[in-house]
Protein backbone atom coordinates (compact mmCIF):
# COMPACT_ATOMS: atom_id res chain seq x y z
CA UNK A 1 0.00 0.00 0.00
CA UNK A 2 1.13 3.58 -0.81
CA UNK A 3 3.11 5.63 1.98
CA UNK A 4 2.52 9.47 2.85
CA UNK A 5 2.52 11.91 -0.92
CA UNK A 6 5.92 12.21 -1.75
CA UNK A 7 7.58 15.14 -0.03
CA UNK A 8 10.25 15.53 -2.86
CA UNK A 9 9.69 18.95 -4.92
CA UNK A 10 10.28 17.70 -8.07
CA UNK A 11 7.86 14.37 -7.73
CA UNK A 12 5.41 16.70 -5.88
CA UNK A 13 5.62 18.69 -9.44
CA UNK A 14 5.25 15.69 -11.78
CA UNK A 15 2.35 14.54 -10.07
CA UNK A 16 0.66 18.71 -9.82
CA UNK A 17 1.44 18.28 -13.98
CA UNK A 18 0.08 14.96 -14.18
CA UNK A 19 -3.37 15.79 -12.74
CA UNK A 20 -3.04 19.38 -14.57
CA UNK A 21 -2.88 17.31 -18.12
CA UNK A 22 -4.97 14.51 -17.27
CA UNK A 23 -5.54 11.79 -19.28
CA UNK A 24 -4.64 7.60 -19.09
CA UNK A 25 -0.91 8.44 -19.97
CA UNK A 26 -0.55 10.98 -17.09
CA UNK A 27 -2.37 8.61 -14.79
CA UNK A 28 -0.19 5.67 -15.41
CA UNK A 29 3.11 8.05 -14.83
CA UNK A 30 1.01 9.00 -11.91
CA UNK A 31 0.43 5.84 -10.22
CA UNK A 32 4.35 4.80 -10.72
CA UNK A 33 5.19 8.23 -9.43
CA UNK A 34 3.15 8.01 -6.16
CA UNK A 35 3.12 4.58 -5.03
CA UNK A 36 5.61 1.64 -3.74
CA UNK A 37 5.05 -1.71 -5.23
CA UNK A 38 7.04 -4.98 -5.32
CA UNK A 39 6.53 -4.79 -8.79
CA UNK A 40 9.13 -2.95 -11.22
CA UNK A 41 5.44 -2.14 -13.48
CA UNK A 42 2.38 -1.11 -12.28
CA UNK A 43 -0.83 -0.62 -13.97
CA UNK A 44 -4.00 1.39 -13.50
CA UNK A 45 -6.22 -1.97 -12.71
CA UNK A 46 -4.33 -2.84 -9.68
CA UNK A 47 -5.14 -2.22 -6.40
CA UNK A 48 -3.03 1.01 -5.40
CA UNK A 49 -4.97 2.34 -2.10
CA UNK A 50 -7.70 1.72 0.21
CA UNK A 51 -11.07 0.44 -1.24
CA UNK A 52 -14.36 1.40 -0.16
CA UNK A 53 -17.27 -0.18 1.21
CA UNK A 54 -18.63 -3.20 -1.04
CA UNK A 55 -22.06 -1.89 -0.17
CA UNK A 56 -21.92 1.72 -0.57
CA UNK A 57 -25.41 2.52 0.61
CA UNK A 58 -23.91 2.68 4.11
CA UNK A 59 -21.96 5.96 3.51
CA UNK A 60 -23.42 9.36 4.57
CA UNK A 61 -26.46 10.54 2.85
CA UNK A 62 -25.24 13.73 2.29
CA UNK A 63 -22.50 14.53 -0.55
CA UNK A 64 -20.78 17.08 0.99
CA UNK A 65 -20.36 15.34 4.31
CA UNK A 66 -17.02 15.92 4.14
CA UNK A 67 -15.45 16.56 7.55
CA UNK A 68 -15.75 13.55 9.10
CA UNK A 69 -13.20 12.20 6.55
CA UNK A 70 -10.89 14.59 6.33
CA UNK A 71 -7.44 15.05 7.86
CA UNK A 72 -7.30 17.43 10.74
CA UNK A 73 -3.95 19.75 12.08
CA UNK A 74 -2.79 19.81 15.46
CA UNK A 75 -5.16 22.79 16.16
CA UNK A 76 -8.34 20.65 14.86
CA UNK A 77 -9.36 22.13 11.96
CA UNK A 78 -9.98 20.62 8.48
CA UNK A 79 -6.92 20.11 5.72
CA UNK A 80 -8.78 20.07 2.37
CA UNK A 81 -7.30 17.89 0.10
CA UNK A 82 -3.72 19.18 -1.39
CA UNK A 83 -5.51 18.02 -5.40
CA UNK A 84 -8.98 19.09 -6.98
CA UNK A 85 -10.30 18.70 -10.40
CA UNK A 86 -13.33 20.49 -11.59
CA UNK A 87 -15.42 18.62 -14.35
CA UNK A 88 -18.13 20.99 -15.82
CA UNK A 89 -20.64 18.82 -17.93
CA UNK A 90 -23.44 19.39 -20.07
CA UNK A 91 -26.24 16.98 -20.47
CA UNK A 92 -27.04 14.44 -23.39
CA UNK A 93 -29.28 12.44 -21.90
CA UNK A 94 -33.31 12.48 -22.55
CA UNK A 95 -35.88 14.86 -21.19
CA UNK A 96 -36.66 13.45 -18.50
CA UNK A 97 -34.03 11.26 -17.75
CA UNK A 98 -35.21 7.18 -18.25
CA UNK A 99 -35.10 4.94 -15.65
CA UNK A 100 -32.07 3.41 -17.29
CA UNK A 101 -30.01 6.58 -18.04
CA UNK A 102 -30.31 6.78 -14.34
CA UNK A 103 -29.11 3.71 -13.18
CA UNK A 104 -26.19 4.48 -15.41
CA UNK A 105 -25.20 7.70 -13.44
CA UNK A 106 -25.40 6.12 -9.72
CA UNK A 107 -23.46 3.17 -11.21
CA UNK A 108 -20.93 5.39 -12.45
CA UNK A 109 -20.73 7.04 -8.89
CA UNK A 110 -20.59 3.92 -6.98
CA UNK A 111 -17.92 2.05 -9.52
CA UNK A 112 -15.59 5.25 -7.30
CA UNK A 113 -17.25 5.07 -3.99
CA UNK A 114 -16.58 0.89 -3.66
CA UNK A 115 -12.95 1.76 -5.86
CA UNK A 116 -11.50 4.65 -3.17
CA UNK A 117 -12.38 4.86 0.53
CA UNK A 118 -13.88 8.16 1.40
CA UNK A 119 -11.65 10.43 2.16
CA UNK A 120 -9.56 9.14 5.42
CA UNK A 121 -12.22 6.54 5.60
CA UNK A 122 -12.51 8.10 8.93
CA UNK A 123 -9.37 7.55 10.83
CA UNK A 124 -9.73 10.38 13.36
CA UNK A 125 -5.38 10.33 13.29
CA UNK A 126 -4.81 10.12 9.49
CA UNK A 127 -2.08 12.90 8.13
CA UNK A 128 -3.45 11.80 4.83
CA UNK A 129 -6.14 11.45 2.84
CA UNK A 130 -5.76 7.96 0.98
CA UNK A 131 -9.28 8.41 -0.37
CA UNK A 132 -11.23 10.21 -2.74
CA UNK A 133 -14.19 13.32 -1.97
CA UNK A 134 -16.47 13.92 -4.76
CA UNK A 135 -19.88 15.63 -5.48
CA UNK A 136 -22.07 16.39 -8.03
CA UNK A 137 -23.94 19.48 -8.80
CA UNK A 138 -26.82 20.22 -10.89
CA UNK A 139 -27.09 24.05 -12.57
CA UNK A 140 -30.57 25.77 -12.85
CA UNK A 141 -30.29 25.45 -16.52
CA UNK A 142 -30.49 21.46 -16.20
CA UNK A 143 -33.74 21.71 -14.52
CA UNK A 144 -34.97 24.29 -16.48
CA UNK A 145 -35.33 21.85 -19.06
CA UNK A 146 -38.61 20.25 -17.04
CA UNK A 147 -42.12 21.20 -16.82
CA UNK A 148 -41.88 21.65 -13.34
CA UNK A 149 -39.94 23.97 -11.24
CA UNK A 150 -38.15 23.84 -8.28
CA UNK A 151 -39.25 24.07 -5.34
CA UNK A 152 -40.20 27.81 -3.80
CA UNK A 153 -38.46 27.35 -0.85
CA UNK A 154 -34.56 26.48 -2.58
CA UNK A 155 -32.92 29.08 -2.94
CA UNK A 156 -30.67 28.71 -6.05
CA UNK A 157 -30.15 31.89 -8.53
CA UNK A 158 -28.77 31.11 -11.91
CA UNK A 159 -24.61 32.05 -12.41
CA UNK A 160 -26.45 35.09 -14.44
CA UNK A 161 -28.05 36.69 -11.77
CA UNK A 162 -25.43 36.32 -9.28
CA UNK A 163 -23.00 38.20 -11.43
CA UNK A 164 -25.98 40.67 -11.82
CA UNK A 165 -26.65 41.17 -8.75
CA UNK A 166 -22.60 41.59 -7.66
CA UNK A 167 -22.48 43.73 -10.34
CA UNK A 168 -19.23 42.08 -11.90
CA UNK A 169 -18.07 41.21 -15.64
CA UNK A 170 -17.66 37.66 -14.88
CA UNK A 171 -18.78 35.25 -17.25
CA UNK A 172 -22.03 33.34 -16.13
CA UNK A 173 -21.06 29.05 -16.62
CA UNK A 174 -23.90 27.90 -18.73
CA UNK A 175 -22.70 23.92 -17.87
CA UNK A 176 -25.75 21.35 -16.47
CA UNK A 177 -23.69 20.35 -13.72
CA UNK A 178 -20.14 19.82 -12.15
CA UNK A 179 -18.31 17.05 -10.28
CA UNK A 180 -15.93 18.11 -7.87
CA UNK A 181 -13.14 15.55 -7.33
CA UNK A 182 -10.47 15.69 -4.11
CA UNK A 183 -7.73 13.54 -3.10
CA UNK A 184 -4.00 14.32 -1.69
CA UNK A 185 -3.18 11.32 -4.14
CA UNK A 186 -3.19 12.55 -7.74
CA UNK A 187 -3.15 9.07 -9.05
CA UNK A 188 -6.69 8.74 -6.98
CA UNK A 189 -8.95 11.70 -8.83
CA UNK A 190 -6.90 10.79 -12.06
CA UNK A 191 -8.27 6.93 -11.51
CA UNK A 192 -11.94 7.73 -10.72
CA UNK A 193 -11.71 10.74 -13.95
CA UNK A 194 -10.82 7.77 -15.74
CA UNK A 195 -13.29 5.53 -15.10
CA UNK A 196 -16.43 8.24 -14.36
CA UNK A 197 -15.42 9.22 -17.82
CA UNK A 198 -15.12 5.33 -19.79
CA UNK A 199 -11.29 5.64 -20.13
CA UNK A 200 -10.88 2.98 -18.25
CA UNK A 201 -12.23 -0.44 -17.38
CA UNK A 202 -10.78 -1.13 -13.98
CA UNK A 203 -10.10 1.03 -11.41
CA UNK A 204 -8.23 0.52 -8.12
CA UNK A 205 -9.20 -3.45 -8.72
CA UNK A 206 -12.49 -2.44 -9.20
CA UNK A 207 -14.25 -3.05 -12.60
CA UNK A 208 -16.30 0.02 -14.32
CA UNK A 209 -19.32 -0.65 -13.84
CA UNK A 210 -20.70 2.35 -16.00
CA UNK A 211 -19.85 5.61 -17.05
CA UNK A 212 -20.74 9.23 -17.27
CA UNK A 213 -20.08 9.36 -20.38
CA UNK A 214 -23.00 7.83 -21.36
CA UNK A 215 -25.42 11.38 -20.46
CA UNK A 216 -22.58 13.74 -20.28
CA UNK A 217 -19.61 15.50 -22.45
CA UNK A 218 -16.98 17.06 -20.77
CA UNK A 219 -16.99 21.34 -21.50
CA UNK A 220 -14.23 21.92 -19.07
CA UNK A 221 -11.93 20.57 -17.09
CA UNK A 222 -10.22 22.79 -14.25
CA UNK A 223 -7.48 21.54 -11.52
CA UNK A 224 -5.85 22.90 -8.72
CA UNK A 225 -3.84 22.46 -5.99
CA UNK A 226 -3.89 23.50 -1.93
CA UNK A 227 -1.59 22.61 1.10
CA UNK A 228 1.69 23.98 2.43
CA UNK A 229 4.25 25.01 -0.12
CA UNK A 230 2.39 24.18 -3.20
CA UNK A 231 0.91 27.99 -4.36
CA UNK A 232 5.30 28.98 -3.91
CA UNK A 233 6.33 25.71 -5.60
CA UNK A 234 3.51 26.15 -8.18
CA UNK A 235 3.62 30.22 -8.49
CA UNK A 236 7.27 30.69 -8.41
CA UNK A 237 7.40 33.76 -6.12
CA UNK A 238 9.83 34.21 -3.95
CA UNK A 239 7.52 37.00 -1.96
CA UNK A 240 5.10 33.52 -1.15
CA UNK A 241 6.20 31.96 2.41
CA UNK A 242 7.39 28.35 1.08
CA UNK A 243 5.23 26.86 3.53
CA UNK A 244 1.85 28.86 2.85
CA UNK A 245 -1.14 26.76 2.13
CA UNK A 246 -2.59 29.45 0.09
CA UNK A 247 -1.49 31.77 -2.68
CA UNK A 248 -1.99 34.71 -0.41
CA UNK A 249 -0.21 33.68 2.38
CA UNK A 250 -2.30 32.91 5.09
CA UNK A 251 -4.21 29.78 6.32
CA UNK A 252 -7.85 30.29 6.07
CA UNK A 253 -9.84 27.40 7.60
CA UNK A 254 -10.14 28.49 11.28
CA UNK A 255 -12.71 26.67 13.47
CA UNK A 256 -14.39 30.13 13.30
CA UNK A 257 -14.95 30.85 9.69
CA UNK A 258 -16.36 27.68 8.59
CA UNK A 259 -19.56 26.58 9.70
CA UNK A 260 -20.91 23.43 10.85
CA UNK A 261 -21.85 20.91 7.89
CA UNK A 262 -25.16 20.70 9.65
CA UNK A 263 -24.99 25.02 9.11
CA UNK A 264 -25.19 24.72 5.10
CA UNK A 265 -27.45 21.62 4.39
CA UNK A 266 -30.79 22.28 3.51
CA UNK A 267 -33.45 21.29 5.52
CA UNK A 268 -36.95 20.66 4.23
CA UNK A 269 -38.52 19.92 0.93
CA UNK A 270 -37.45 17.04 -1.85
CA UNK A 271 -33.69 18.40 -1.57
CA UNK A 272 -33.64 17.91 2.08
CA UNK A 273 -29.82 16.50 3.38
CA UNK A 274 -28.66 18.65 0.11
CA UNK A 275 -26.74 22.14 0.07
CA UNK A 276 -26.19 24.45 -2.80
CA UNK A 277 -23.04 25.21 -4.51
CA UNK A 278 -21.17 28.30 -5.91
CA UNK A 279 -18.10 27.05 -8.40
CA UNK A 280 -15.88 30.51 -9.01
CA UNK A 281 -12.92 30.92 -11.41
CA UNK A 282 -11.27 33.99 -9.62
CA UNK A 283 -7.35 36.02 -10.59
CA UNK A 284 -5.32 37.34 -8.34
CA UNK A 285 -2.92 39.92 -8.35
CA UNK A 286 -0.07 38.62 -6.08
CA UNK A 287 2.50 41.31 -7.58
CA UNK A 288 0.09 44.13 -5.95
CA UNK A 289 -0.30 42.07 -2.94
CA UNK A 290 3.17 41.78 -2.01
CA UNK A 291 4.16 44.55 -2.48
CA UNK A 292 2.25 45.72 0.52
CA UNK A 293 4.71 44.72 3.82
CA UNK A 294 4.28 41.80 6.04
CA UNK A 295 1.88 44.42 8.76
CA UNK A 296 -0.39 45.64 5.98
CA UNK A 297 -1.32 42.42 5.16
CA UNK A 298 -2.05 41.12 8.16
CA UNK A 299 -4.43 43.80 8.97
CA UNK A 300 -5.80 43.55 5.52
CA UNK A 301 -6.46 39.68 5.64
CA UNK A 302 -7.20 39.58 9.08
CA UNK A 303 -8.42 43.15 10.83
CA UNK A 304 -7.05 46.35 12.26
CA UNK A 305 -7.09 44.44 15.96
CA UNK A 306 -4.18 41.88 13.95
CA UNK A 307 -0.80 42.84 13.43
CA UNK A 308 2.45 40.65 11.84
CA UNK A 309 3.56 39.12 15.01
CA UNK A 310 0.04 38.22 16.03
CA UNK A 311 -0.90 36.76 12.94
CA UNK A 312 2.36 34.61 12.08
CA UNK A 313 4.08 34.25 8.64
CA UNK A 314 1.31 32.25 7.39
CA UNK A 315 -1.66 32.55 10.09
CA UNK A 316 -0.75 29.46 12.01
CA UNK A 317 0.42 31.93 14.87
CA UNK A 318 -3.43 32.47 15.85
CA UNK A 319 -4.41 28.64 16.33
CA UNK A 320 -7.67 27.50 15.71
CA UNK A 321 -9.18 30.78 15.92
CA UNK A 322 -8.73 33.65 13.39
CA UNK A 323 -9.18 36.30 16.12
CA UNK A 324 -11.97 37.82 14.89
CA UNK A 325 -14.60 38.66 16.93
CA UNK A 326 -17.87 41.19 16.93
CA UNK A 327 -16.10 43.93 18.19
CA UNK A 328 -13.87 43.68 14.96
CA UNK A 329 -17.04 44.11 12.68
CA UNK A 330 -17.86 47.29 14.52
CA UNK A 331 -17.41 51.40 14.06
CA UNK A 332 -15.41 50.28 10.73
CA UNK A 333 -15.26 53.76 9.52
CA UNK A 334 -13.39 55.09 12.60
CA UNK A 335 -11.54 51.73 12.13
CA UNK A 336 -10.76 52.75 8.65
CA UNK A 337 -9.85 56.18 9.46
CA UNK A 338 -7.51 55.30 12.68
CA UNK A 339 -6.06 52.59 10.70
CA UNK A 340 -6.35 53.75 6.48
CA UNK A 341 -7.53 49.83 5.70
CA UNK A 342 -10.16 47.24 6.69
CA UNK A 343 -9.34 43.56 6.84
CA UNK A 344 -10.98 41.09 4.80
CA UNK A 345 -12.06 38.49 8.08
CA UNK A 346 -13.49 41.92 9.93
CA UNK A 347 -15.41 42.92 7.21
CA UNK A 348 -16.91 39.80 6.00
CA UNK A 349 -17.70 38.47 9.41
CA UNK A 350 -20.94 41.16 9.02
CA UNK A 351 -22.37 38.39 7.31
CA UNK A 352 -22.56 35.93 9.81
CA UNK A 353 -25.83 35.07 11.50
CA UNK A 354 -27.37 36.67 14.11
CA UNK A 355 -24.76 34.24 16.85
CA UNK A 356 -22.27 35.55 15.12
CA UNK A 357 -21.73 31.74 13.55
CA UNK A 358 -20.01 32.08 9.68
CA UNK A 359 -23.10 30.92 6.99
CA UNK A 360 -20.76 29.27 3.91
CA UNK A 361 -18.39 26.47 4.25
CA UNK A 362 -15.63 26.95 1.60
CA UNK A 363 -14.13 23.93 0.16
CA UNK A 364 -11.81 25.33 -2.15
CA UNK A 365 -9.39 28.07 -2.26
CA UNK A 366 -6.93 25.82 -4.64
CA UNK A 367 -4.22 27.56 -7.29
CA UNK A 368 -5.36 27.06 -10.32
CA UNK A 369 -2.63 24.92 -12.49
CA UNK A 370 -4.83 23.87 -15.68
CA UNK A 371 -3.33 24.76 -18.38
CA UNK A 372 -3.06 28.84 -19.16
CA UNK A 373 -4.81 29.67 -15.87
CA UNK A 374 -2.21 32.41 -14.97
CA UNK A 375 -2.67 33.69 -11.52
CA UNK A 376 -6.17 32.24 -10.54
CA UNK A 377 -7.58 30.35 -7.70
CA UNK A 378 -11.04 27.80 -8.01
CA UNK A 379 -13.37 29.00 -5.12
CA UNK A 380 -15.72 26.67 -4.39
CA UNK A 381 -18.17 27.05 -1.57
CA UNK A 382 -21.16 25.37 -0.15
CA UNK A 383 -24.01 26.92 1.86
CA UNK A 384 -28.08 26.11 2.77
CA UNK A 385 -28.98 29.11 -0.22
CA UNK A 386 -27.42 31.39 -2.39
CA UNK A 387 -28.11 34.32 0.06
CA UNK A 388 -25.82 33.58 2.52
CA UNK A 389 -22.68 34.08 -0.55
CA UNK A 390 -24.31 37.12 -1.95
CA UNK A 391 -24.17 38.45 1.96
CA UNK A 392 -20.27 37.25 2.19
CA UNK A 393 -19.29 39.19 -1.23
CA UNK A 394 -21.54 42.42 -0.70
CA UNK A 395 -19.58 42.59 2.73
CA UNK A 396 -16.38 42.24 1.11
CA UNK A 397 -17.38 44.92 -1.70
CA UNK A 398 -18.06 47.26 1.30
CA UNK A 399 -15.78 49.13 2.39
CA UNK A 400 -17.52 50.86 5.84
CA UNK A 401 -15.84 53.79 5.54
CA UNK A 402 -14.25 56.67 2.47
CA UNK A 403 -11.20 54.77 1.71
CA UNK A 404 -9.85 53.38 -1.46
CA UNK A 405 -10.87 49.85 -2.43
CA UNK A 406 -7.25 48.16 -2.39
CA UNK A 407 -7.02 49.09 1.16
CA UNK A 408 -9.60 47.91 2.44
CA UNK A 409 -9.56 44.04 2.56
CA UNK A 410 -8.70 42.12 -0.26
CA UNK A 411 -11.36 42.45 -2.60
CA UNK A 412 -9.21 45.14 -4.81
CA UNK A 413 -7.20 42.04 -5.03
CA UNK A 414 -9.59 39.35 -6.84
CA UNK A 415 -11.13 39.31 -10.02
CA UNK A 416 -14.37 36.89 -10.71
CA UNK A 417 -13.54 35.58 -14.19
CA UNK A 418 -16.50 32.97 -14.21
CA UNK A 419 -19.78 31.88 -11.64
CA UNK A 420 -21.36 28.95 -12.13
CA UNK A 421 -23.90 27.95 -9.41
CA UNK A 422 -25.14 24.24 -8.59
CA UNK A 423 -27.65 22.40 -6.34
CA UNK A 424 -25.99 19.26 -4.60
CA UNK A 425 -29.47 16.62 -3.84
CA UNK A 426 -28.35 14.11 -1.41
CA UNK A 427 -26.84 11.18 -1.98
CA UNK A 428 -30.56 9.16 -2.90
CA UNK A 429 -31.26 11.67 -5.46
CA UNK A 430 -28.21 12.36 -7.04
CA UNK A 431 -28.19 10.60 -10.47
CA UNK A 432 -30.29 12.64 -12.58
CA UNK A 433 -32.98 14.59 -10.74
CA UNK A 434 -36.41 16.20 -11.50
CA UNK A 435 -37.41 19.55 -10.12
CA UNK A 436 -39.50 17.84 -7.71
CA UNK A 437 -38.72 14.37 -6.99
CA UNK A 438 -40.53 11.51 -4.75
Amino acid sequence: MPGDPPRGVPRREFVRSSVAIGGAAALAACIESETETESEETTTDERQFPQGPADPSVLPERQHAWNEFLVTDPNGDTVLPRHQVLLLLEYTGSVPPSDGERSTVEGALRTVERAFERGTGGDAGATFNRGLLFTLGYAPGYFDRFDASLPTGLDLPSPDAVVDELDEDAAADDADALLVLVGDYGSVLLGAEAALTGETETVNGVDVEATLADVFDVVDRRTGVVGRGLPAEKLDRDAIADDAPLSMGYKSGYADTNPAEDRVTIEEGPFAGGTTQLASRLTIDLDRWYELNDERRAKQMFSTDHDAERVGSTGEALGSHSGIEEASTEDLEEKAAEHGCLGHGQKTARARDEEFRPRILRRSESVATDPGSGVGMNFTSVQRGMEPFLDVRRAMNDDGGDIEAHRSGIVDFLEAERRATFLVPPRSHRALPTPRPE
